[in-house]
């Protein structure tokens, strides 16, 4: 990815956007108007200036070899990660046509450049040194662990007789009652410190009142929160995977110590939720040589785009671990060694009918499962009624998008790419639908980002 004659796509540059404002205001700078004493070098930095509003031009430099994925280091006061300056420079750098030549890199780039690297090296060789990573003690640890089981399973009781009571009175209660109700219910999970229950709390909260046939999905995401709860309270009677896949949905930390698999990971997606407190990012990876697709997570604080971004398309030589769980896709990031580069891989594709199989068959192992990966060979997405759909090409079947996917722009995109032939997707198969994020034209063709 170095090298000079290998550069990113567009739609690559464009899916490391924090968000739609990032995406459009980056594009705006992908020209060279804006942009002065703009390089690269072999050694993976891409630099530039941007005029802006003040007297001085901002600094903006991108390290593009970054095994962990892209840097950026911009003088802008923006606090998005990458800023809209460091999206139009690899917009720019992507042209290809002469806009960010070859050179040598300027003294403000190179120090941070150098000074990056190094940090980097360090934290590497700290990794490795083998060394206490702290002076914990096991036995207080062990204490505060069993102290928060215990607030955990006081708040799972509680529930349980909260749901009772609601069953008790009728549904109809739930929508006289507002949503004042479950938020209460929920921060009285919060003190338990069981943010999974919390989160499903307030997730039943938002259902009253939302169109025809809402207390059937009302009384269903009872079920199943109960269906947790008396997983935690017996959670001593479950098989070992299943029980940590109930501490996983209850909120509880977990590590990841599954053994490190060393692959060529593919980027399949990459996108990110947010709410009043937390923005999630994840990012979909295959592995070339395992078959087997896994979800990285990371986090940033409320209004902040998580610091770990991928190139969609790209793929990077590295270790992941598991994390526990039934079915658990999740894994941890581990030594990477070599920069995200571009790639021919593709990932293997299913027919409808067998990707809604796939999800039936993980519901067995983690029931609280809201969808999979799965990547479908050969659709065509087709209109139907008001809705969509991705209508296999090979078989007298199709899944229903989602709500989410009929409202992105993403399926405009879909629908252009295929213009009625069949295309190769990357989505998530739940039990709403099929929701698109990645698509391949079925001859050859890079990766097109539809999140």
């Amino acid at each position: 990815m170095t090298q000079q004659g290998v550069r990113w796509t567009a739609d690559q540059v464009l899916a490391l956007a924090p968000d739609a404002a990032s995406r459009k205001a980056g594009s705006k700078l992908g020209a060279a108007g804006p942009w002065s004493e703009t390089g690269s070098s072999d050694k993976g930095a891409v630099w530039g200036l941007c005029k802006g509003s003040g007297s001085k031009p901002y600094q903006t430099i991108v390290d593009i070899a970054d095994a962990s994925g892209p840097a950026y280091k911009c003088t802008c006061p923006s606090r998005k990660f990458p800023c809209k300056h460091a999206l139009g420079l690899l917009l720019l750098w992507s042209g290809g046509d002469g806009a960010v030549p070859t050179g040598e890199t300027p003294e403000w780039a190179e120090q941070w450049i150098a000074g990056r690297r190094k940090r980097a090296e360090e934290k590497k060789a700290g990794d490795n040194s083998g060394a206490p990573s702290g002076s914990a003690d096991p036995d207080a640890a062990r204490r505060r662990a069993e102290r928060r089981a215990e607030r955990v399973t006081a708040g799972a009781v509680e529930l349980e007789q909260r749901l009772a009571d609601l069953l008790r009175a009728g549904l109809a209660t739930a929508e006289q009652s507002g949503y004042g109700l479950w938020e209460e219910t929920a921060a009285r999970m919060v003190d338990a410190q069981a943010q999974g229950l919390a989160g499903r709390v307030r997730e039943l909260g938002a259902i009253p009142s939302t169109g025809p046939g809402w207390p059937v999905r009302l009384l269903e995401e009872c079920a199943l929160l109960h269906l947790l709860g008396q997983g935690w309270l017996r959670r001593e009677r479950l098989p070992d995977a299943l029980a940590a896949t109930v501490r996983s949905r209850i909120g509880l930390p977990a590590s990841a110590d599954g053994p490190p698999v060393r692959d060529r990971w593919m980027v399949l997606a990459q996108y990110d939720t947010a709410d009043t407190r937390l923005t999630t990012r994840r990012i979909w990876l295959y592995g070339a040589d395992s078959d087997r697709t896994v979800l990285l997570l990371s986090y940033g604080a409320a209004g902040r785009a998580p610091e770990l971004a991928l190139p969609v398309g790209l793929t990077l030589e590295a270790e992941v671990s598991a994390y526990p769980g039934a079915g658990q896709l999740r894994v941890a990031l581990g030594q990477q060694f070599a920069p995200p580069a571009p790639t021919a891989i593709r990932p293997r594709g299913v027919t409808t009918s067998q990707a809604a199989a796939r999800y039936g068959d993980a519901l067995r192992d983690d029931p609280w499962l809201e969808s999979v990966p799965v990547t479908l060979d050969r659709v065509v997405p087709t209109p139907d009624g008001d809705s969509w759909q991705l209508a296999d090409a090979d078989e007298d079947a199709a899944l229903p998008l989602t709500p989410a996917a009929r409202s992105r722009p993403g399926l405009w995109r879909l629908v252009a790419l295929s213009g009625g032939a069949p295309v190769r997707v990357f989505g998530e198969c739940g039990h709403q639908g099929f929701t698109p994020l990645t698509a391949w034209p079925e001859g050859p063709g890079d990766a097109i980002s539809l999140c």
